[in-house]
């Protein structure tokens, strides 16, 4: 892609209708744009960003032995009167289908999938030889949030990565829930936020003792959470005040050794649960077992929001700059800046360079727009591409470029062919 080709434009004012640092920076660089409280469009780099973020959960979970479907956001209300959930979760959008709109409303929009995934597994399950069954989607899901202020960390429509599994017992599914959290681990590690982001021990509600939080250190979370020194597991305010847990979870623990947990800002990027039989119980799902038994089969669920996870590694890898992406999520590795637009060597050397990184498989940003050096490298570096390489007539002269790495800041001079070689991986 070449930036003159770009219809987006970088802007230097932050946005007063969402002050979150994540909103400032993807609305300063160009890569979203804020429609309404909580929802927003995604332009070419941005969609770029959340397209790659997408395919690394979507290779972790195939990983696991997990298999992709897509589900309909449109749900009836019978559904959800059948787990009676309609008047209970109050963040569901409610639609009537009367389109003089004096019906009662008898749709929704889909906020969680439990009630249309249930029956629809269900109805290919007899036999214990039938699981288990791991599903999941990666779909735009939608809910009432009267809180909708934090950029893509709170949105009324959103991008999230839903899994349910199905199982003949509860060891299968305790096999299974390990295997899901190694599976999120992976995915926070390609994305970056591996070495920041903790196991959260949570309530189980109604469902288990436990549930699981990802949760990402960072000094702009909203939730607190508490670090077990040493690891990366941490306890949430639910569990922290509740001893038995704490013995649970605390190696050797004793009476007082709360005190020594690290209390952390953090951004919630994941959950999981296990559901037990509440919602295979209430839509009739059963099968039968080695032993010609009828029994209801177990279930889990497992969310991760991809546009959460974008707007988490805008919010906690950014500078006063602008935005820092990792290589497996960054809309293009590298960005090309030609220095001197109209000088034949440099446009030359640019052009060259842009055709080899691209034969060569290395996604690059060309920069051919004839702007002041100094709101080249302004765009850059608030643009985040992980590399920068930069040709002008000077360096040219004694036949070097440079290559900036934007998480450092650190720059080399070196011939182009070498440049070339080493974002090639060579």
């Amino acid at each position: 892609m070449r930036l003159s080709q770009l219809f987006t434009k970088t802007s230097k004012e932050s946005s007063k209708s969402d002050v979150s640092r994540n909103a400032q920076l993807l609305t300063r660089a160009g890569y979203v744009d804020r429609l309404m409280a909580g929802v927003y469009q995604y332009l070419p780099l941005g969609l770029r960003t959340l397209g790659k973020i997408e395919n690394i959960i979507r290779e972790e979970m195939n990983a696991i032995g997990a298999q992709e479907v897509l589900m309909p956001s449109l749900h009836p209300r019978e559904i959800w009167e059948t787990t009676q959930r309609w008047d209970k979760v109050d963040v569901l959008y409610k639609l009537s289908s009367d389109r003089e709109g004096r019906g009662e409303c008898d749709l929704a929009l889909g906020p969680t999938h439990e009630e249309t995934v249930t029956p629809m597994v269900g109805g290919f399950v007899q036999s214990y030889r039938d699981l288990p069954v791991h599903v999941y989607q990666i779909q735009t899901k939608f809910r009432n949030e009267p809180r909708a202020k934090s950029g893509l960390l709170r949105g009324r429509e959103f991008r999230m990565k839903d899994m349910y599994s199905f199982h003949a017992d509860q060891a299968d599914l305790d096999a299974f829930y390990d295997r899901a959290i190694q599976a999120y681990l992976n995915v926070y590690k390609r994305v970056g936020l591996g070495e920041t982001t903790l196991v959260t021990f949570a309530s189980g509600g109604v469902f288990s003792k436990y549930s699981h939080e990802f949760q990402t250190i960072s000094p702009y979370g909203e939730d607190v959470v508490y670090r077990v020194p040493g690891t990366h597991t941490a306890i949430n305010k639910e569990v922290i005040e509740d001893t038995d847990a704490l013995k649970d979870i605390i190696p050797n623990y004793k009476p007082g050794d709360e005190k020594n947990l690290e209390e952390l800002k953090a951004i919630e990027v994941g959950n999981i649960f296990k559901l037990g039989t509440r919602f295979s119980s209430a839509f009739n799902v059963s099968f039968t077992d080695k032993d010609g038994q009828v029994k209801t089969p177990v279930m889990g669920c497992y969310g991760l929001g991809p546009s959460r996870l974008m707007g988490t590694i805008a919010e906690s890898m950014g500078d006063d700059q602008g935005l820092i992406w990792p290589e497996e999520v960054a809309p293009y590795k590298v960005g090309i800046i030609n220095l001197k637009v109209g000088h034949a060597e440099a446009d030359k050397a640019s052009a060259d360079a842009y055709a080899k990184l691209n034969a060569a498989g290395v996604e690059a940003l060309l920069d051919d727009r004839d702007l002041s050096v100094g709101v080249k490298f302004a765009d850059m570096d608030l643009l985040g591409l992980p590399w920068q390489l930069i040709i002008g007539p000077r360096g040219l002269e004694k036949g070097a470029v440079e290559l900036k790495q934007r998480a450092t800041g650190e720059r080399s001079e070196l011939s182009l062919d070498a440049a070339l070689q080493k974002l090639a991986g060579r």
